[in-house]
């Protein structure tokens, strides 16, 4: 296992730092949080003429053809350039339509996914925010040869602005894991409703509740019945790409806050030149590089699907949600009061965080779950 970039990965990563820098500055990312859809069509549109959101599909259905590890290189500059909008859900949900999609889906969604025309959001949690199979309520109740979906979900990203969700239901009367198909439904259809919630991060999480929703059997993503191994799957590759968010994320808070403490002059030298702030910008270096190797070694895991796969991606969601907010706690510390005022640019590293850690379990959920891994 060599974690070393690759050439091509090397070139993305510049080509994307570069970009984003132009495209994606401070004042865009400010403007989408008060911004009723929280992106642009023009930054969308760019990504999309960069092959971004068809990243990881095939070249036969209009995309790029590249890897999971790829996509986790451009992900660390989309946490390090704080990218507001429905980029991940997009991305991954195109890779899970590829996966398990029938030949009908695949044609009629995945080029549009891939050329920007189509935005995807998975809606998985509920009122419980549990991640496993019994937190599943929500009913597909069949109907002759449709189903019809009733109950709620929560903290679902960019619903408000998704052409599709991939919806997981229950037969009712089922328990467990059993009984647990996915939907491809509409994001307008008859029935459905998207209230964007307040957050600290102001970003997107919707609460989208299902009142007799009416979808076709053509809907289905994968067997009827049989969706919690796709699901399970897809939460390993959504827990390590918001792994990817935080090292990056974390790495410009570390950057910003070393730039601060070598400027900020205080009893007539620069803040940095004093012991307790060089301990604290040690700590944040390490944490940062340390959940970049434990990130890495998640992704590759599950790229080669490996048998121990599910306690990698555990053990590196729980290390970066605790390691990358230690970082940005030392960055606010390190700038004093200016960082806690919202004018000032450390702030924003400061909210994404938490809400990129919450995101698929925070530390204590993975600390659980290496646990059991372990059977201990």
């Amino acid at each position: 296992m060599d974690l070393g970039l690759s050439e091509e990965q090397e070139m993305l990563k510049n080509f994307a730092r570069d970009f984003l820098e132009k495209e994606c500055p401070e004042k865009l990312v400010r403007e989408m949080e008060e911004d009723e859809r929280g992106y642009t069509d023009a930054l969308w549109q760019g990504m999309a003429n960069q092959g971004w959101q068809g990243l990881i599909i095939e070249d036969e259905h209009g995309g790029t053809g590249m890897t999971f590890l790829d996509l986790c290189v451009l992900l660390e500059e989309f946490g390090r350039a704080l990218v507001p909008g429905p980029f991940i859900g997009t991305v991954l949900g195109g890779a899970f339509i590829q996966a398990v999609g029938s030949d009908e889906q695949k044609k009629e969604l995945l080029p549009k996914i891939a050329s920007g025309e189509a935005i995807v959001t998975f809606a998985l949690t509920e009122p419980s925010a549990r991640f496993d199979a019994e937190g599943v309520e929500l009913t597909a109740t069949k109907d002759g040869g449709d189903f019809v979906l009733n109950g709620t979900k929560l903290f679902v990203p960019d619903a408000h602005v998704s052409d599709h969700l991939i919806v997981v239901a229950r037969e009712p009367g089922s328990s467990g894991e059993s009984g647990i198909s996915l939907f491809l439904v509409d994001g307008k259809a008859d029935g459905v409703t998207s209230t964007v919630l307040k957050t600290i991060a102001s970003d997107k999480q919707c609460e989208v509740t299902f009142e007799n929703v009416k979808v076709p059997a053509s809907a289905l993503l994968g067997p009827e019945g049989e969706g919690w191994g796709i699901v399970h799957a897809a939460k390993r590759y959504y827990t390590v790409a918001y792994c990817a968010y935080l090292v990056g994320l974390a790495q410009r808070d570390f950057e910003i806050s070393v730039e601060y403490a070598k400027e900020r002059i205080q009893f007539g030298r620069p803040i940095g030149s004093f012991q307790a702030i060089q301990h604290k910008a040690a700590d944040m270096v390490t944490d940062v590089d340390g959940s970049r190797f434990i990130m890495y070694r998640a992704a590759w895991a599950v790229s080669e699907e490996e048998e121990d796969a599910d306690l990698q991606v555990s053990m590196a969601k729980a290390w970066c949600s605790d390691a990358t907010r230690r970082v940005v706690a030392h960055g606010q510390q390190i700038h004093g009061g200016i960082g806690f005022t919202k004018e000032y640019i450390i702030q924003l590293y400061f909210r994404r965080q938490k809400m990129a850690e919450l995101m698929w379990g925070d530390g204590d959920y993975h600390r659980e779950k290496v646990a059991e891994l372990l059977e201990i």
